[in-house]
């Protein structure tokens, strides 16, 4: 029997993506889930459910120590997307620590390869999210593992925001998929066919709105004090808008893949808004 390719953050947006396309591609997939009724079911903006695209699971936290050791027994490779999205977690427990638990089961239990999704630009940006998955990747470029490191700017999920904004992982998945079975080492900054300012991401929502486009400027000065403010009441959110302000004030541009549409997204949804 075909040994599994273990996807951690599977549950996730680009986790789901990846799984469907490694079953795509005859893969078994062993996928680490905290809640299965949940990952069987379909995730938000077209993220698909997990039935009949796993062949084994693992419910549990990777936060446990129970869990990690021998999460990667018998396993060919590893691919994580798991990190700090919405819950209320600290980066530094599932960004480094979790992966860096599957990373020493992995070593431990002789996989192929390890596949990790970074972040454009997480060495220079001071929030605790990117400093933890950067240090993490730092873990993973000194093991004795071949890995891969995937850099995007973000994903369409992420563009939700705006969209939602104006209304008041697929290539990717399958950019990771065919680093992962290549086995190729390596790091790679990469993006979608376009390339926007964050002005040219407003107009794509308004536009998929049918709405003139209305966009309001903050001075790049208002955004450090305005981040410590936001810390006296939510560090969490603090660290958030740290992500937010330093990614709209530096470009965030990778190699540009697939065929898929911001604006072509953005009109399939603008009717959810409603």
């Amino acid at each position: 029997m075909t040994a599994p390719i273990l996807v951690a953050g599977a549950t996730g947006y680009l986790g789901r993506f990846i799984v469907a396309e490694l079953h795509r591609r005859g893969h078994r997939v062993r996928a680490v889930v905290r809640d299965r009724d949940r990952a069987v079911s379909p995730g938000p903006w077209e993220a698909p459910g997990l039935e009949g695209l796993v062949d084994e699971w693992i419910v549990g936290d990777v936060t446990d120590p129970g869990v990690t050791p021998g999460i990667a027994a018998g396993a060919d490779a590893v691919i994580s997307t798991l990190g700090v999205t919405r819950q209320r977690a600290d980066p530094w427990d599932i960004d480094y620590r979790a992966n860096l638990a599957i990373l020493r089961s992995a070593e431990s239990h002789g996989a192929r390869c390890f596949c990790f999704v970074n972040v454009i630009g997480g060495e220079q940006c001071p929030a605790r999210l990117t400093r933890a998955k950067t240090a993490f990747a730092r873990e993973l470029a000194s093991s004795s593992i071949p890995s891969q490191t995937i850099n995007p700017p973000g994903y369409f999920s992420d563009m939700i925001q705006i969209l939602r904004m104006a209304r008041r992982g697929r290539v990717l998945a399958t950019f990771c998929a065919d680093r992962l079975v290549s086995g190729r080492e390596g790091t790679w900054d990469v993006g979608g066919p376009e390339l926007f300012t964050w002005q040219g991401l407003a107009e794509c929502a308004f536009h998929a709105l049918g709405r003139p486009a209305t966009v309001t400027t903050v001075p790049s000065a208002a955004l450090t004090p305005l981040t410590r403010v936001v810390g006296l009441v939510s560090p969490r959110r603090a660290d958030a808008l740290r992500f937010a302000a330093w990614s709209m004030l530096h470009d965030c541009v990778g190699e540009p893949i697939g065929t898929h549409r911001l604006l072509e997204f953005y009109k399939r949804h603008a009717a959810d808004m409603d």
